[in-house]
């Protein structure tokens, strides 16, 4: 079956929730090849993971996820404002998060998070040479902490207890891509 014959239009939205972080919408869609029905989508900002790198580590940030009703370890992140660039969006909550400063920062790649559900991207960004300010500069509803962390550790305990983000995963996936295509040896 060929890509036109998979696709699905949107012939109604109807908004079925708004929340301050995403939106639920049902969609009335009718296929190319048929059918039709009404599925919920899930439109919500973009959302942006920095992997800061300092020498053998990474720096991360702990804090109480909601959902999950427990801490996790995660690379520093947040949701893109409006039209802001993905990439300030990334300096922005690195800064914001630990209080470093990225003297570089590169795209490592960008991604679908659930295109099931939701319709957004999730940019994932590599910082290096951190210069740090001392200054945590966290929104009124932040509660976390930030330490340095060695890469083999997070990379061994990926999916297991406080490394259980997927998004940390798919970050992590960019990182090692990165290490390869490279041609440097991260620190594993």
């Amino acid at each position: 079956m060929n890509d036109e014959a998979l696709t699905w239009r949107v012939v109604e939205t109807e908004p079925l929730l708004h929340t301050p972080v995403f939106d639920v919408l049902a969609q009335k869609e009718l296929s190319a090849a048929g059918p039709a029905g009404t599925y919920v989508a899930m439109r919500a900002p973009d959302w942006v993971m920095v992997i800061p790198v300092l020498g053998e580590d990474f720096l991360l940030v702990r804090q109480w996820r909601h959902a999950a009703r427990r801490i996790t370890t995660e690379f520093p992140g947040g949701v893109r404002d409006g039209d802001e660039d993905p990439a300030e969006t990334a300096r922005r909550e690195l800064l914001e998060e630990t209080g470093f400063r990225a003297g570089k920062l590169r795209l490592l790649g960008r991604c679908s998070p659930n295109p099931a559900l939701f319709s957004n991207t999730f940019h994932c960004y590599l910082a290096e040479e951190l210069i740090p300010t001392g200054v945590q500069h966290l929104d009124a509803d932040e509660v976390l902490s930030y330490e340095r962390r060695p890469i083999r550790e997070v990379l061994a305990g990926f999916g297991t207890g406080e490394f259980s983000h997927a998004l940390v995963g798919t970050a992590l996936a960019f990182y090692l891509r990165d290490c390869r295509d490279g041609k440097k040896t991260a620190a594993f």
